[in-house]
């Protein structure tokens, strides 16, 4: 798996993980976008990104 498709990779499980705690709708759709509904918390989210960048879990 190529750099990219891990930063998307993560972006997409942590907004999906943020939507299950309650307030934010996450709707991907078949062509790369995504449709946000609510608040994302960026700190985690840029915290997700640079973890699946270095390899973390």
């Amino acid at each position: 798996m190529d750099m990219e498709a891990q930063v998307r990779e993560a972006i997409l499980d942590e907004l999906t993980r943020q939507a299950e705690t309650g307030g934010l709708t996450v709707q991907p759709d078949d062509e790369g976008a995504v449709t946000l509904n609510g608040r994302v918390d960026l700190e985690t989210l840029a915290m997700a990104v640079v973890g699946a960048v270095a390899g973390g879990p």
